[in-house]
């Protein structure tokens, strides 16, 4: 979680709820296929400030991390 909350809200916001990056929220995200979330975290999004982090995360990891971010588990949590 505290690389959620570090790292990812240094661009999604401190609470998650968007910067210069959009809204990581369980309603902002309840739309998205997870299979293309989890792409985003591990490959980033080119042309983007989203960087890739599969050097630092597993595919599992970023499934777990997804999963926990739709069912709005750490959304909130700090």
């Amino acid at each position: 979680m505290r690389l959620l909350h570090q790292d990812c809200g240094s661009c999604h916001g401190l609470k998650l709820t968007g910067g210069l990056g959009p809204a990581l929220t369980a309603n902002a995200l309840k739309d998205r296929p997870p299979e293309m979330l989890v792409a985003t975290i591990l490959l980033g999004r080119p042309g983007t400030a989203m960087p890739p982090w599969s050097a630092f995360m597993s595919a599992s990891e970023a499934d777990w991390l997804i999963a926990e971010l739709i069912s709005g588990g750490i959304s909130d949590a700090r």
